[in-house]
C-alpha cells in the first residue's frame, strides 16, 4: 500500500461551505430586514461570496490579517449594494461567525468514505480556516473523530497553504513521510500545487469538473471516487 496517511482539507471538500454560507446568509438577511434597503437575499448572497473569496485571497497570501477580513467583508458587501456603512449592522459580522460553523452540512458520502477511509489508513486535516471556527464546525458535522491531527495555519507557525511549510509542519507532526502521504482537496493552488512543492501526490476534488490545466495525481467530482483510487 503506497499510501499510509491522508491529508484532508475541510470547507468546500468535506465540509459544504456553499450550502452552509448560504442558510446563513439567508438568516442574517431575514434577521436584519436587508430588504429594506432594496436589495434582494440573492444579490446580497453573491455579492457576499464575491467579495469574501476575494479577501480570503489576500488573506492566504499574508495581505491581510483574520481580524481586518472579518471587519470588512459585511461592509464591503453592502456598500457595494449601495447600503452606507452607517446602517450596517454592528454585530452582523460576529453573528455570521457564530452561526456558520455550527452548521452540519457535508458533501455526498462524506461519512460513508471516511468510514471506510478510516479503517485503512490515518486521516488528518491540512485547513486554512481559523482555528476556533474549524473545530466547531468539526464538532457540529460530527466530523472530528476521523482525524487524528488536526492542523491549522495558527499551529503551523501562521503558515498558510500553498506554503510548504504548512505541508512540512504536517508530516513533522503527524511522522509521516511524503512520499507515503496524499492530500485531497478542492483548490488547485492552495491543495494540489501546495501539495505538490511539498512532495505529496494530490487528489483534487472538483464537484464542479470546472475545465483547468493543471496537473493533478488524481482527480474526482464526488469523494465515493475516493474507494476506486484508495
Amino acid at each position: 500500500m503506497k499510501y499510509r496517511h491522508l491529508f484532508f482539507d475541510l470547507d468546500h471538500t468535506l465540509w459544504d461551505f456553499e450550502k452552509n454560507a448560504d442558510e446563513t446568509l439567508r438568516t442574517l438577511f431575514e434577521q436584519h430586514d436587508l430588504g429594506r434597503f432594496g436589495i434582494s437575499v440573492e444579490d446580497f448572497i453573491r455579492v457576499y461570496s464575491d467579495i469574501n473569496h476575494a479577501l480570503w485571497r489576500l488573506y492566504q497570501n499574508n495581505k491581510i490579517t483574520q481580524q481586518q477580513l472579518r471587519e470588512v467583508r459585511f461592509v464591503r458587501t453592502l456598500a457595494r449594494l449601495g447600503v452606507a456603512e452607517a446602517d450596517v449592522p454592528a454585530d452582523i459580522s460576529r453573528q455570521f461567525t457564530d452561526i456558520l460553523p455550527r452548521k452540519a452540512a457535508v458533501f455526498p458520502f462524506t461519512y460513508d468514505v471516511l468510514d471506510y477511509l478510516q479503517a485503512k489508513y490515518t486521516l488528518h486535516l491540512i485547513t486554512n480556516g481559523f482555528k476556533d471556527i474549524q473545530h466547531i464546525k468539526l464538532t457540529s458535522s460530527r466530523l472530528t473523530h476521523y482525524f487524528q491531527e488536526i492542523i491549522t495555519s495558527e499551529c503551523a507557525g501562521g503558515f498558510l497553504k500553498p506554503d510548504r511549510r504548512i505541508f512540512d509542519y504536517a508530516l513533522q507532526l503527524t511522522g509521516a513521510r511524503a512520499g507515503e502521504s496524499l492530500m485531497i482537496g478542492d483548490n488547485l493552488e492552495c491543495d494540489v500545487l501546495g501539495a505538490y512543492n511539498a512532495g505529496l501526490d494530490q487528489v483534487y476534488f472538483n464537484p464542479g469538473k470546472r475545465r483547468h490545466f493543471a496537473q493533478t495525481t488524481y482527480e474526482i467530482s464526488c469523494l465515493s471516487e475516493l474507494k476506486d483510487i484508495l
